[in-house]
């Protein structure tokens, strides 16, 4: 399968009930979870909608989710769905198009730049229930188009490729595609989803309008968010802009609603030589709606063989797990090391411990042997040096 992302010609693939021809152009095979994501969250729209729904892959490239929406999410009601899909590449017109041939339903086909399709749409009064923005690199000159063209309630799921700025990496490009400080920080995919939400509230707030994180996730490659796009702000939304800072010295977290920010405690380092090292603003409020999450998981279509992966199901299931608030998360084995340890305690013991101890703790649906909790860190090393000595 490692030829498919080299983009080898004519390649035939086949994926849940779609059978395609990938083309000469770029195509990840290990892109199957958000694939399998955007087919139910489609599924899920079009079982709870009334009217007529238009949806849109804005950069499609073979045709593959616009496909699997149309064989997939609409399997009883294709009239209707309107499907539009659209590459930037003129060479990939005829691999869409073949592609794309069979659908039941009515298929605009484009090979535009993604800014005419969405003003063209804007200007034409044609709004979309659901626009899939999988993009090369950092999206950000596209949001405010994009949620221009998209229905109120609408769905959007939008793909970063940038790993470097939002994880700290590049801090001036950070500054530049973000409005944002970005940091090192252990939890670095998470961090990297919750510039993305800030800089995606703040666009939508400019239009009066809200925002509800679905669903979030990443492999440290791509990162992913889905959203709901509401009519109107949420009370109290705004306190979930923020910003986070870390010590560079001792690992404490510090979180604040940036409507209120004031200034920084001082870290309660032992050596007294500490610095806060601070992200944001960036998204400080859940990353994933447990009822959505459930509803997703309680399609029946999941029973189907073949459906979805067995990565996805792995992946829902976490997701479902931790509904990504608060925004602190520790590694264990960081905590493991500071305590003076060999190693951690399970992540799920160390759950238990912290829950009892009357907070918050999930383990983190977004990297693997994470803790996410409102303890604080004095607090965790205590848990965490507890159940080592019980254990030995």
């Amino acid at each position: 399968m490692a030829d498919t992302a080299l983009g080898i010609p004519d390649h035939h693939y086949r994926e849940g009930s779609a059978s395609l021809t990938l083309g000469s152009g770029f195509f990840r095979p290990d892109s199957r979870p958000s694939r399998d994501c955007s087919v139910l969250l489609a599924r899920h729209q079009q079982q709870n909608a009334e009217g007529q729904l238009r949806w849109l892959d804005l950069m499609a490239g073979c045709g593959i989710r616009g496909l699997r929406w149309g064989l997939e999410a609409v399997p009883a009601r294709a009239e209707r769905v309107e499907l539009w899909v659209n590459d930037g590449d003129p060479d990939r017109l005829p691999c869409l198009e073949s592609n794309l041939s069979g659908l039941p339903m009515p298929v605009r086909i484009s090979s535009q730049a993604a800014e005419v399709v969405l003003a063209q749409a804007y200007l034409e009064g044609r709004f979309f229930d659901l626009i899939d923005l999988d993009a090369f690199g950092a999206p950000g000159a596209l949001i405010q188009p994009v949620l221009q063209a998209l229905r109120f309630e609408g769905l959007l799921l939008l793909a970063s490729t940038d790993g470097r700025s939002p994880t700290g990496h590049d801090r001036a490009g950070a500054v530049r595609s973000l409005g944002a400080a970005a940091r090192v920080h252990p939890a670095s995919w998470e961090l990297a989803l919750r510039h993305q939400l800030g800089l995606l509230a703040r666009q939508a707030w400019m239009l009066g309008r809200g925002l509800q994180p679905l669903l979030c996730f990443s492999e440290g490659r791509t990162f992913r968010v889905g959203v709901r796009m509401r009519r109107h702000l949420q009370p109290g939304e705004e306190h979930r802009l923020g910003l986070l800072a870390r010590c560079d010295a001792c690992g404490s977290q510090v979180v604040q609603i940036l409507r209120n920010l004031s200034g920084w405690p001082a870290c309660r380092c032992a050596s007294g030589a500490g610095r806060w090292s601070v992200s944001g603003p960036l998204w400080i409020g859940p990353l994933q709606d447990p009822q959505t999450l459930a509803a997703l998981r309680r399609d029946p279509w999941l029973r189907e063989p073949g459906a979805i992966s067995n990565q996805t199901q792995r992946l829902l299931e976490r997701l479902e797990a931790d509904p990504g608030s608060p925004a602190t998360v520790w590694p264990t084995d960081e905590l493991a090391r500071r305590v003076g340890i060999g190693g951690p305690p399970p992540l799920n013991q160390l759950v238990t411990a912290v829950r009892r101890a009357g907070f918050q703790a999930y383990p983190s649906g977004v990297m693997a042997g994470q803790l996410r909790t409102d303890a604080d860190l004095t607090v965790l090393l205590r848990l965490c040096a507890d159940l080592c000595s019980e254990g030995t």
